[in-house]
């Protein structure tokens, strides 16, 4: 072991002399194991910023609802004009279900309109004004970082009271103290009760509650809309997660009662679940690892090769050196060991940088993108790096210990 362990020192004093004598080809060799780490920790935390902002902005509307709506979200088979000639979802038909439905913890309401919203000088344009009930916060799990939720009363009572997402309270209100203060929707005096927590979903785009703002559904239909303009959607929430597809088969049969569709008539209306939400961006962000996996693997091949390469020069330059420690008592696995080690070392080197240059250039996307440094993400480009120089290190290494070292001391 001690002979080991010394063979193992003296490997690496060799390695690191011999990387320091030819500084500019060490660094010109890391390039392509620089840009190989760089590309995977960049997707790597690119990957793991936008799942985590998806996750949750899909727990802040609760994993436990169902949307019951005209239109199939996703899995789509049925075509779209089929969908457009299905009957609109009405109040009447919600209020029905919810006489009837007994198992959902909480149901809402809800249809948008795209308007303006302004406060004094400050507009915020083309967003969603969601028109819903007082019930509307308990089929979600959002909360508030001023105020509340419209009650009871304000939403039966058709009140001019609204509740801000985060980012446009952010852009109306910069310095905060938005509640007590009064907006314009298109033109109509609004009075802010609430504002929501950030809940920083980016995927969601405009379908995020931070991008939002919710008023009674009255007010919907007074001030930007007929009652028959757009479908409403039913929001349903169930008791917990055991209860989802209970829930939802009972809301099945609700629906085609309400409808009044017969036994051999099918839906005409359809359950989304964020399932379906949850498929989509799992698919999304699968062509996104085949395609930053395929990059990364092209930039770390090219690397491997160019490494490679310049440890068989490295070898052919130091044959007289191998050809002396051999003689002189040097075995086989200590010449392998020590030009691994010379490889592993100098894609360890390009590892950390490459590591150094994703960190810094993940700020600078995490302006535009969500993105997410995490251990495993540096685990495993330090593992990439040091199995990267194994590898293109091999072959050299391998040649230079089956060196002769009669032939190696007379080469020149």
């Amino acid at each position: 072991m001690k002979e080991y362990l010394y063979e193992l020192k003296e490997g690496l004093i060799i390695s690191f002399r011999a990387i320091a004598s030819n500084k500019a080809r060490s660094v010109l060799t890391t390039l392509g194991i620089i840009i190989g780490v760089t590309s995977v920790v960049l997707m790597s935390t690119a990957i793991n910023g936008i799942d985590n902002a998806f996750q949750k902005g899909v727990s802040s509307l609760g994993s436990d609802n169902l949307y019951i709506d005209k239109w199939k979200w996703f899995n789509n088979d049925t075509p779209w004009w089929e969908l457009r000639n299905r009957r609109n979802l009405t109040l009447e038909d919600y209020e029905r279900f919810k006489e009837l439905a007994k198992l959902p913890l909480a149901t809402a309401p809800t249809v948008w309109s795209y308007q303006n919203v302004k406060y004094k000088d400050r507009v915020v344009e083309s967003i969603i004004v969601q028109g819903t009930n007082d019930e509307y916060i308990k089929t979600t799990n959002l909360t508030f970082s001023e105020g509340r939720f419209f009650n009871e009363f304000e939403s039966k009572g058709g009140r001019n009271v609204v509740v801000l997402g985060y980012e446009i309270a952010k852009n109306l209100f910069p310095n905060g103290y938005a509640v007590g203060e009064f907006v314009r929707v298109k033109g109509h005096k609004f009075k802010v009760v609430g504002v929501l927590d950030e809940q920083g979903s980016w995927v969601m785009g405009n379908f995020n509650p931070d991008k939002q703002i919710f008023m009674p559904l009255q007010n919907i239909y007074k001030y930007f809309q007929g009652e028959n303009f757009r479908s409403l959607t039913i929001n349903v929430r169930a008791r917990n997660s055991m209860m989802v597809e209970a829930t939802k088969e009972e809301a099945i049969g609700i629906m085609r009662r309400i409808r009044g569709l017969k036994y051999n008539e099918p839906d005409d209306f359809s359950i989304n679940q964020q399932e379906g939400i949850l498929n989509t961006i799992n698919q999304t962000v699968g062509v996104i690892q085949i395609a930053g996996l395929f990059i990364t693997g092209l930039a770390l091949f090219v690397g491997a090769v160019g490494i490679m390469n310049i440890m068989f020069v490295s070898v052919k330059e130091r044959t007289k050196e191998i050809g002396i420690r051999k003689a002189i008592g040097a075995k086989r696995r200590t010449i392998l060991s020590q030009f691994i080690t010379e490889s592993a070392i100098i894609c360890l080197i390009g590892g950390f940088l490459g590591l150094i240059i994703a960190l810094i250039l993940s700020l600078v996307v995490n302006q535009f993108l969500p993105t997410s440094v995490q251990v495993d993400t540096i685990i495993l480009a330090i593992v990439i790096s040091i199995a990267t120089g194994v590898i293109s290190g091999f072959a050299p290494a391998y040649t230079a210990a089956k060196l002769d070292p009669v032939e190696a001391l007379r080469y020149e």
